[in-house]
């Protein structure tokens, strides 16, 4: 089972390709400090020190120890690949180095220096740098951890710039260029960067911009710092202003596509091609030239955005060109729709947009950091050296943009907007494509491919004044053909007639660029679709997010879903709607526009129930999901959904899990649409139905956002333990993202409200909230407090799941404190709880656990009991680690009670198995075993 570690980002370890449990922050600290020493043993004194620095609390050592052991158990499933080895006076990891990312980087590095040809060391850095998914123990903060961060943050800068040394000797200092400007944002100063700019513009044919470049940096020099150029770049100055000859581009060596890893499937998130597309050959051609993608064309790939208004056809084109080149593509091609322009909610935030990008990369949730900056920088990394098609469809503005660029020069972006992005041009190199009407040939053209060309020749006035009013717009084009296509004894002039009709009675579509009388063309459809569907597409003008499925349909519209599905075709036919995936429907933002508009002139009663039934299928439907996500979860009671709601039905975990991964935009949509419209108690039970998702896949902003607006919902309600329920969440996410205080004083506000409420559950939460605190803080008195305060009301309302939780917590913490007799107490209770649920691991080491304490306390024969039940488990279930380390402490309480032959006996057969399976726990049991043979048979030193 391949093993892998990442401390070059948050600290990870995965077994093929799943995260294990490494538990707190400080506890993933001492693996990132066994994880750099890899093989090599560090001293407890040193993984001390590097822990917690001067402020070593006084039972620092044994909470190492417990570290230690609960580190064990995280990698005993990785078996022999990996184990933490007790040396003398300290520890080692026994791993590949090969398997952790660090090492990977640095042998990778020192393999491309070495390799002398740039075009064998190209590859090698791409590959180094890939391993880089953010800072060094991202999540994790001491001195050391500091200490070595910066230094590796110098490590990777110094193969940053080897790696730009051998692209420009490569000839690919366009595609440098990107990268370099990115990273002259961090180390502004640095000469050696400064240089690679120079000479990349240089080469580009922008010699005046290589020489501006020296001078802003010659000014900041001199102002920050008293001091001019250093004599390499002085010279590299002067040679580029004589124009040297020498400093000629190099023929350009194009990249080689990486290795891509089996554990993912490739992305493929484009929509499909646009049907029936015309025209545009001078705009192919011009992307082509723009992306690097031409006859011929083999350099260095390339960023462009096309622009123009809505409706006029951006999406197509970019959709058009990018199935045509996607064996330019072989790493995959991600699809974002930023919904800049969207007319029923707000542009995609960019945290939104990132973590999409994240999810279709594969990327593991568990190794996802919780702030933006960081998951870009893994987005980043993820992408880096990657031959991949970015397209940022529908972009709002530059800002919205820029965080969500790659670094890495070997992908391909490609945005959509109704903004001319200027400043991306400014500062990225986009170049800007924009797009006009379609001419009248080309607009007569898509037309005919509708219709055909003897129907089209056939009217030839009806056409003309047809045309007229789509005004070269292809979505109006598209949307009046598919009218006389459904009709084909519709004569095109009855056709034109209406349309001129409704040009007359209504305004053009106020979008602030339409040319074309779109209100009018959609006005034509629209009376032409029967009542039904009609209405049907008045209320899906109220939906949030960016589609919608067949169940949200048939409740939004009260109708079964046979019936919501006859609708949806229908409006698909008449190209108001666009199936873009199964079961799932999305309108273009000036349909929706329109749509919403119509449906002002529903009555407001009928638009409330609308949005009520469909906001009781999302509470009731991610309800049902979350209750297996987490199926131990409180149940939270929810009032009978409206009639008329379709809910939606789930086999198993993954289906859930499934269904939120797919609805989660429109979840969040509906919870802005229940906070707009005041419905407060939607809002509340949403955000609790959301929160197994959010903590599932770590989308601890969304998670935290939730949870704010229900606080507030719960405020204008004036419901206390909503209040309280609110609280605790947001302490949950607070203390999940190490906001401590925050989560401290969200959990304290819950028990106040929970208290003042009369509610001792809410109470018993809102004290385990708070224990989990305090034990994230290394406070374990006080965190053993409220979890005793805790358990005390699980133990008398008979709350079987927080019962059980406490009492690991409180065993464990007891244990950290040395205090074996309560913790005798605790593992006998534990026993019974994992009884009854049939949990047989978690029994055995409750055995375990209870035979340890008893032996502390000096009941050697009880000690004897609990391990031999204990061993009987792990024999049970084949588990032979468990079955050395029982047999140890047997021995243990063997020799304690005065019975060596028996201590013997055990530690023999315990030695055997360590000695075949290659544990490190062999040369105790040695130790052992000699001094048993140094006292003669029937004595024992104890």
């Amino acid at each position: 089972m391949p093993v892998e570690f990442r401390v070059l980002g948050d600290v990870g370890a995965y077994l093929d390709g799943r995260a294990l449990d490494l538990g707190h922050a400080q506890q993933r600290s001492v693996l990132a400090v066994l994880l750099v020493e890899a093989r090599r043993t560090v001293s407890v004194e040193q993984i001390v020190h590097r822990i917690w620095g001067d402020d070593a609390p006084q039972r620092a050592k044994s909470t190492l120890y417990s570290y230690m052991s609960r580190l064990r158990g995280a990698l005993a499933e990785a078996g022999e690949e990996c184990r933490i080895a007790r040396r003398s006076g300290g520890y080692a990891l026994l791993v590949d180095p090969e398997a952790v990312d660090l090492h990977r980087f640095r042998a990778l590095v020192e393999q491309a220096r070495a390799a002398g040809e740039p075009s064998l060391a190209a590859p090698l850095f791409d590959q180094a740098l890939g391993s880089w998914q953010g800072d060094f123990c991202a999540s994790c903060d001491t001195p050391w951890i500091g200490s070595v961060r910066e230094g590796l943050q110098q490590e990777r800068l110094a193969a940053l710039l080897d790696r730009g040394d051998a692209q420009l000797l490569l000839g690919r200092h366009q595609e440098l260029l990107t990268e370099l400007f990115a990273l002259i944002e961090e180390q502004p100063l640095n000469e050696r960067l400064a240089g690679h700019i120079m000479l990349a513009l240089y080469r580009s044919g922008r010699a005046a911009e290589a020489l501006t470049h020296y001078e802003g940096l010659r000014r900041r020099l001199a102002e920050e710092l008293g001091v001019d150029p250093g004599p390499q770049l002085r010279l590299l100055h002067q040679r580029i202003l004589t124009s040297d000859p020498e400093l000629t581009s190099p023929a350009p060596t194009p990249a080689p596509a990486p290795a891509r890893s089996a554990r993912h499937p490739v992305p493929a998130h484009l929509p499909a091609p646009p049907a029936r597309f015309t025209g545009r050959a001078h705009e192919l051609d011009q992307l082509a030239r723009f992306l690097g993608g031409g006859s011929g064309h083999d350099g260095p790939l390339m960023m462009a955005a096309i622009t123009g208004p809505g409706g006029i056809g951006k999406t197509w084109l970019a959709l058009q060109w990018a199935h045509h080149r996607l064996p330019d593509f072989p790493d995959g091609q991600l699809y974002v729709n930023l919904r800049g322009f969207d007319p029923s909610a707000e542009p995609v935030p960019v945290a939104a947009a990132i973590r999409g990008l994240l999810d279709a990369l594969g990327a593991d949730p568990a190794a996802i950091p919780s702030d933006v900056e960081g998951q870009a920088g893994l987005y980043r990394s993820l992408v880096a050296g990657k031959r991949l098609l970015v397209l940022l469809d529908n972009a709002r503005d530059s800002d919205q943009v820029r965080p969500l660029l790659p670094g890495s020069p070997t992908c391909t972006v490609l945005i959509t907007s109704r903004h001319r992005l200027t400043g991306l041009a400014a500062t990225h190199g986009v170049r800007a494509l924009g797009l006009d009407v379609l001419s009248e040939a080309e607009a007569r053209t898509l037309l005919t491919r509708h219709l055909g060309d003897h129907r089209v020749a056939a009217e030839p006035a009806a056409v003309h004044t047809l045309l007229n009013h789509c005004g070269g717009l292809p979505l109006a084009v598209s949307i009046l053909s598919a009218r006389a296509a459904a009709h084909p004894d519709l004569p095109l002039s009855a056709l034109a007639e209406e349309v001129e009709e409704a040009a007359t009675r209504l305004d053009a579509l106020d979008t602030g660029d339409v040319a074309a009388d779109l209100r009018a063309v959609f006005s034509s459809s629209y009376r032409a679709l029967g009542s039904d569907a009609a209405e049907t597409l008045s209320l899906l003008g109220l939906a949030p997010g960016p589609d919608i499925s067949v169940p949200a349909v048939a409740s939004l519209t009260g109708l079964p879903a046979p019936r919501a599905r006859e609708h949806l075709r229908t409006l698909q036919a008449a190209h108001l709607l666009q199936q873009h995936s199964p079961q799932r429907h999305r309108m273009h933002d000036l349909v929706r526009l329109y749509a919403a508009e119509q449906a002002e002139s529903l009555p407001t009663a009928h638009r409330q129930s609308a949005r009520l039934r469909l906001l009781d299928f999302c509470v009731h439907t991610a309800g049902a999901a979350a209750g297996l996500l987490d199926p131990h979860r409180d149940r939270i009671p929810l009032p009978d959904p409206r009639p008329g709601v379709t809910l939606q039905e789930f086999t198993d975990e993954e289906s859930a899990l499934t269904w939120f991964t797919t609805e989660h935009p429109f979840l969040l949509g509906a919870l802005d649409l229940a906070r707009a419209f005041g419905f407060d108690s939607h809002v509340w039970l949403l955000a609790q139905a959301l929160e197994p998702f959010f903590d599932y896949r770590g989308h601890w902003r969304d998670w935290a956002d939730a949870q704010h607006s229900a606080l507030l919902a719960a405020q204008r309600l004036g419901d206390p333990s909503w209040q309280a329920g609110a609280h605790r969440g947001l302490g949950a996410v607070h203390t999940q993202t190490r906001r401590l205080d925050d989560g401290h004083t969200h959990f304290q506000h819950a028990l106040d409200l929970y208290r003042d409420s009369g509610e001792p559950l809410g109470e018993a939460h809102a004290h385990r909230g708070l224990s989990w605190v305090f034990v994230e803080q290394d406070r374990l008195r006080e965190a053993l407090v409220h979890n005793e305060q805790a358990l005390s009301v699980y133990r008398r309302t008979d709350h079987p799941t927080g019962r059980a939780k406490s009492l690991n917590n409180a065993g464990w913490l007891h244990a950290m404190l040395g205090e074996y007799e309560h913790t005798l107490d605790y593992c006998t209770e534990a026993i019974e709880l994992n009884q009854k649920s049939g949990n047989r691991h978690a029994e055995a080491g409750a055995w375990d656990s209870l035979g340890y304490a008893h032996h502390h306390l000096g009941r050697h024969t009880e000690a004897v009991t609990c391990y031999q039940r204990a061993l009987d488990l792990v024999r049970e279930f084949g588990d032979r680690c468990g079955e050395v380390e029982v047999l140890g402490h047997l021995g243990d309480s063997h020799a304690a009670r005065g019975a060596p032959d028996a201590a013997r006996s055990v530690w023999q057969l315990a030695l055997k198995i360590a000695d075949e399976i290659d544990l490190s726990t062999a040369a105790g049991l040695r130790e052992k075993l000699g001094a048993c043979a140094e006292d003669g048979p029937g004595e024992l030193r104890r």
